[in-house]
């Protein structure tokens, strides 16, 4: 009976030093938030009608029709550009037998094409990069007809403006 006693004894002091222990605890939150980065871009006009043009002819939009891309993203972002083939023309360095040359300028376009880069089917950048949340991108346009073409129906010289972020 009294090793009972002693054995109650030793527990009940036991359980009052372990549950001091577990009130001494105390907890600490941390504030943590989270916004998924959002790249887009957007082109204005988004559209160049460069008309009907000759062989071996030239137009641009020159400050006429300068087209804006636009980050739309709540990041920074890098602006890259392609060009395409049409459906019978072949985008090329130099104009020739339904081959065809189409370049962009970010900065000094007037005097084209002075300034120009030559587009291809691959990006390239597109002005320094490093496009601020709703900032912007200014660029020209100038296209190159063949120098000889067997198709004289409208053909699709579609330019891509891809944004990437920075």
């Amino acid at each position: 009976m009294l090793l009972s006693i002693v054995s109650i004894l030793l527990l009940s002091i036991s359980s009052l030093f372990f549950s001091q222990l577990a009130i001494a605890a105390t907890t600490a939150t941390v504030a943590a938030t989270v916004t998924v980065q959002n790249v887009s871009v957007s082109v204005a006009s988004g559209t160049v009608s460069y008309g009907t043009l000759g062989t071996n002819a030239s137009a641009g939009t020159n400050g006429s029709n300068t087209q804006t891309a636009t980050n739309n993203g709540n990041i920074a972002e890098d602006f890259n550009i392609t060009g395409q083939n049409s459906a019978n023309w072949t985008l090329a360095n130099s104009a020739g037998t339904d081959t065809y040359v189409h370049q962009f300028c970010t900065a000094s376009c007037a005097s084209a094409p002075t300034n120009y880069t030559k587009l291809t089917t691959s990006y390239a950048a597109l002005g320094a990069g490093n496009v601020a949340a709703s900032g912007a991108q200014t660029f020209d346009l100038y296209i190159t007809s063949p120098t000889s073409s067997s198709v004289f129906t409208q053909q699709s010289v579609n330019v891509t403006i891809q944004a990437v972020a920075h």
